[in-house]
């Protein structure tokens, strides 16, 4: 049985059961992602209010599993099914997320010290959603400032990009971060600990009980996000300018089949994870 708390077991180390563990948390991923791209958005006054996603299910997950290719596993699964079948790929536009997320959510689990801490749960799942939206806005916000994306004025709000990306931040933290993360992940997480991973092979992170968030500190995984954050800005504002140097995939399969191709995601995903949740429990 492979062990996810073991020191001398590299946190970069890809066995067969982290790629189960890759492969499961793609998938599960690409099914939210794919529900969220056909539920509608509601407007009040200046504000658009949507669900971004429901983070509740990577976050949790990467909780469980507490590695990088865990966290890694949640862009991508959000390319393969949110973008990609879709047909809706921009190269280095997907690069932002691919390089925030993970070392974002990275940093989250492992600041999680007592699994049966409900406060720690809670901190840890809204920080996770927090860091990458916060360092998306100064990229939004940059990109403004840098000249690659025009301003869009929203009618009732100053034209102020500081402004308009501040309430998007708080809004999307209310919807996404607490209702449709923190307070289901209070749920779920309990529910699935200690006995999801066993199935997979792998022991469950026992943590210590009582143990400070600030204990075993992850510096290495905040310098990575230090790290991320710059390279993440030049690829989206490499981005907005296009050029030779991105891969664009655009036959937007949607606008041309309709709401109804939605479905291809979601059961291309669901099938996927249905596969590797039989095969890894056949062979744990």
């Amino acid at each position: 049985m492979s062990t996810l708390t073991g020191d001398t077991e590299s946190r970069f180390a890809l066995d067969k059961q982290d790629m189960m563990v890759f492969i499961l948390v793609m998938s599960l991923t690409g099914v939210q992602n794919a529900v969220t791209e056909i539920m509608p958005e509601f407007t009040f006054g200046p504000l658009e209010l949507g669900v971004g996603g429901f983070v509740f299910i990577p976050i949790v997950l990467v909780l469980l599993f507490r590695t990088y290719w865990a966290a890694l596993a949640v862009p991508v699964g959000e390319i393969v099914f949110g973008e990609i079948l879709l047909g809706e790929f921009d190269g280095l536009g997907a690069m932002e997320g691919l390089l925030l997320i993970p070392v974002c959510y990275y940093f989250a689990a492992k600041l999680l010290q007592d699994p049966e801490n409900t406060t720690q749960l809670a901190i840890v799942v809204f920080l996770a959603e927090a860091l990458e939206e916060f360092f998306a806005m100064f990229i939004d916000i940059g990109k403004v400032y840098v000249g690659v994306e025009k301003l869009e004025a929203v009618p009732g709000l100053p034209e102020s990009i500081l402004v308009l990306e501040g309430v998007d931040f708080l809004t999307q933290m209310l919807i996404t971060g607490i209702i449709f993360g923190v307070i289901p992940a209070l749920y779920l997480y309990p529910k699935l600990h200690g006995k999801i991973e066993p199935l997979l092979g792998m022991e469950p992170f026992e943590g210590e009980r009582g143990a400070s968030m600030l204990r075993d500190f992850p510096f290495k995984a905040l310098v990575a996000i230090l790290v991320a954050f710059p390279l993440a800005f030049v690829a989206e504002a490499a981005s907005e300018i296009g050029g030779a140097i991105n891969v664009v995939w655009e036959p937007e399969f949607l606008a041309t089949y309709g709401q109804e191709y939605i479905v291809v995601p979601i059961a291309v995903s669901v099938i996927v994870a249905i596969t590797v949740w039989y095969r890894a429990t056949q062979s744990a």
